[in-house]
């Protein structure tokens, strides 16, 4: 091989991770993340040594981090008040360490010439441990690529988003070989299969795997587009207060929820006069008033929400929370960094519950999630077959105008679609939508407006297979695969070594 290729591989390598964020949100071509997936791939085969593959792996990772999650830089810099050189290099670091298991992707799969057909299992486990591995950081997860319109996501109901990863990235190796397969019968067979997942997937669209429950119910889901640089201020709580109160005068829905953080004070010093003028006008419109807030339990703080009416069991308070966002990891090593170089407010908060049962709202029970807890889809079905409805309450401001949102939408798509439920998100200033059972966004309001988004949510019952079963299948699968390639390659080098 030429001694020039590595280079230009690495390049290569770098623009097909670029080009997958096409396939996300807001952008939607679910298909190139499968070309560039399949070229990727065909790189791996051309390369010499598992070193290369790390290297290529490693820059496809960057590619897709760097310019995937990017918008981490604006939550540092801009709202966080950290240097630039600092966030620069903060988001830099990040990426690589997201990146580093694409690496090692590519690493395993040219550790052996056999290893390369494992590479649709290697891919997935590598992304379900980056998914829980120091609280877990799944975006980007190659399987929300196809949400919510391809093909392949008629088999999200039962094995997943990591099951969705496991047959894109199986269908990229074998468009990867057809490219490197000289035998036209090989080539046919392999397009032909190719074609049947694919026909496979669409039909298993028209599967109905839950069903109504309860009548419909009315929601109204308050966006209050309060700029992320004064909502901490204490200034400007006052002018929160009255615009909430304002939108919330104008709702019609049995449902009235507002975004998480809503209100930027803890709920004891919520205000007796907003209290009363907010239920005052619930009862009118026989509605409840869900708003997100921070409560004060002893010495700790939670990220919750709650029932306005002050009921106590109509509290969620959040399980997983933000690492370097609310609360500090490591503190002996990056306590620094916070007290000297970064203005994040409520970065010390306490979980709630893993286990918590959803609210008991009109006929319907409800199952809500904070922020990015949508991204864990194995936490989520917790709350499963009670639930009727999911809803999403999260305030993504921290990440101004930039593609961020967006994605978090696509993630509360797949959940829906997983769970077979409706999902409602109340965000502060966008994405907040409607999504159906079948992950489509019925409603949505524009980004970075103060408004209310009315409709009516359908409570669903019943199981889908992956509600029933969860990640476990997939990631078992993939388990046995390496472990007998590992017994089988061990095996093999005993065998040598004693002759």
């Amino acid at each position: 091989m030429n001694k020039h290729y590595p280079l230009f591989y690495l390049a290569i390598s770098f623009l097909l991770g670029a080009l997958s964020v096409l396939s996300f949100a807001p952008f939607n071509y679910h298909f190139i993340s499968l070309l560039s997936l399949s070229g990727l791939f065909y790189i791996w085969h051309r390369l010499n040594n598992a070193r290369q593959g790390f290297l290529s792996g490693l820059f496809f990772g960057l590619g897709l981090f760097g310019f995937g999650i990017s918008w981490i830089y604006i939550s540092l810099n801009t709202y966080g008040g950290m240097p630039s050189w600092l966030s620069c290099l903060s988001t830099f670091l990040f990426c690589l360490f997201c990146a580093f298991f694409t690496g090692l992707i590519g690493w395993f799969s040219l550790h052996k010439k056999s290893s390369f057909f494992l590479i649709p299992f290697i891919w997935t486990f590598f992304e379900w441990i980056k998914g829980w591995v120091f609280t877990g950081f799944p975006w980007l997860t190659m399987g929300y690529s196809q949400v919510p319109s391809s093909p392949l996501v008629g088999f999200l109901p039962i094995i997943g988003i990591y099951g969705l990863t496991l047959i894109l990235t199986s269908i990229a190796l074998i468009l990867s070989l057809v490219l490197l397969n000289k035998d036209k019968r090989s080539k046919l067979l392999s397009v032909g299969l190719v074609a049947a997942v694919l026909v496979s997937g669409q039909l298993l669209k028209n599967i109905e795997w839950t069903e109504p429950t309860g009548k419909p119910i009315s929601i109204s889901l308050v966006q209050g587009n309060i700029a992320q640089d004064i909502k901490w201020q204490k200034e400007t709580v006052t002018q929160t207060l009255q615009t909430y109160q304002k939108l919330i005068q104008k709702t019609k829905g049995q449902i009235i929820l507002l975004p998480e953080t809503a209100l930027p004070l803890l709920a004891e010093y919520i205000p007796e006069t907003f209290k009363k003028s907010v239920l005052l006008h619930a009862s009118k419109v026989q509605g409840h008033v869900l708003i997100g807030a921070i409560e004060r339990q002893d010495a700790k703080y939670f990220n919750v929400v709650l029932n306005l009416d002050g009921n106590s069991s109509q509290v969620y308070r959040k399980f997983h929370l933000v690492p370097f966002g609310e609360f500090i990891p490591l503190k002996f090593i990056f306590q620094y960094i916070y007290t000297h170089y970064l203005n994040m407010p409520m970065n010390d908060l306490s979980r709630g519950s893993n286990r918590q049962e959803p609210m008991a709202i009109e006929n319907q029970k409800i199952a809500f999630n904070i922020c990015y807890e949508d991204v864990f889809g194995e936490e989520i079905i917790q709350a499963l077959p009670s639930a009727t409805i999911l809803a999403n309450v999260s305030n993504d401001a921290w990440y101004g105008r930039s593609i961020a949102a967006y994605q978090h939408l696509q993630f509360s798509q797949a959940r829906a679609i997983e769970t077979g439920r409706m999902l409602i998100r109340a965000t502060n200033t966008g994405a907040t939508a409607i999504i159906d059972e079948h992950g489509i966004v019925k409603e949505i309001l524009p980004a970075f407006t103060e408004g209310i988004l009315e409709g009516d949510v359908q409570g669903f019952k019943n199981t889908t297979p992956y509600v029933f079963f969860g990640n476990w299948p997939v990631i078992t699968l993939c388990f046995i695969a390496l472990l007998g390639w590992i017994m089988r390659h061990s095996k093999l080098l005993w065998i040598l070594k004693k002759k």
